[in-house]
């Protein structure tokens, strides 16, 4: 019977071999689009943190501009002192630019915008910040880089067209408990790491209140489907009730259009 040991193994890796790779994947497609570097939002959390070294590391600081696009209110102060902690400690080019101004715009100008509907509202501010990165990338000739990991790429947890849009997202290959390993490893500041995770979609929100499970089960759950283990056997090694492993598959599935792009018939 699997064990919970087979699927820490899986998750194992080596982190030298990782930031090479990585930081080749990154060099290599900038080159290949004759780009002047990456443009990245940087909130100041471990994922786009981690994204950021890594830029940083294939192209030096000069080729990349790290955005804080900050909202009054629901960005969390500490994480704006992380971006700049971050921003200065690889002398990289960073701007503030606070997006509540046009946030507060589209409450104005759409009739009837709608404040109860929680999530149509908060997928406004990944998808405005989207906006502004794309513009550097145009002005600036730069590639926009991603920091989604494969952990929230399998859920679907990213807003389509916000912080799920990108260019190159050298981290969706790594679960998130392996793109922790990956920032100890590249001296990210202890402090974002052991930071809780959050998208920052609305004031005090966390990525396990949305999800409904840490990631470091939710890692250990899609290790064992990738070892196809079965549902019995994986629920045991990680611990949790087995319909919490039947309610990651199907939501897997349920959002696998969130990474197809648009859908074209055929004739």
């Amino acid at each position: 019977m699997a064990t919970l040991k087979d699927i820490e193994r899986s998750l194992e890796i080596r982190s030298m071999e990782i930031e090479r790779k990585l930081t080749k994947f990154i060099r290599d497609k900038i080159e290949d689009a004759n780009a002047e570097g990456v443009v990245l939002g940087l909130s100041g959390g471990v994922d786009s943190s981690t994204a950021t070294f890594l830029c940083a590391k294939a192209l030096g600081g000069r080729k990349v501009l790290a955005l804080s696009l900050p909202e009054k209110g629901t960005t969390n102060l500490q994480e704006r002192k992380n971006a700049k902690k971050v921003a200065k400690k690889l002398d990289i080019d960073f701007r503030i630019i606070e997006i509540s101004p046009i946030l507060e715009e589209f409450r104005e100008r759409i009739e009837d915008f709608d404040e109860e509907s929680k999530l149509p509202a908060a997928n406004l501010r990944p998808r405005v910040r989207m906006t502004i990165i794309y513009y550097y990338a145009n002005l600036q000739n730069r590639l926009v880089v991603g920091g989604s990991n494969r952990s929230e790429l399998r859920a679907g947890y990213f807003t389509k067209y916000g912080d799920g849009a990108s260019d190159l997202a050298p981290l969706g290959c790594l679960y998130k408990s392996q793109v922790l390993e990956l920032a100890r490893h590249l001296k990210v500041p202890e402090s974002i790491i052991l930071r809780p995770p959050s998208a920052g979609l609305w004031k005090g929100q966390t990525d396990k209140s949305e999800l409904g499970i840490s990631y470091e089960k939710l890692d250990r759950i899609y290790a064992g489907l990738d070892l196809a283990l079965g549902r019995t056997k994986i629920a045991k090694a990680v611990g949790v009730e087995e319909k919490k492993v039947v309610e990651i598959e199907e939501r897997e599935e349920r959002m696998k259009h969130k990474l197809t792009g648009t859908e074209i018939p055929e004739l």
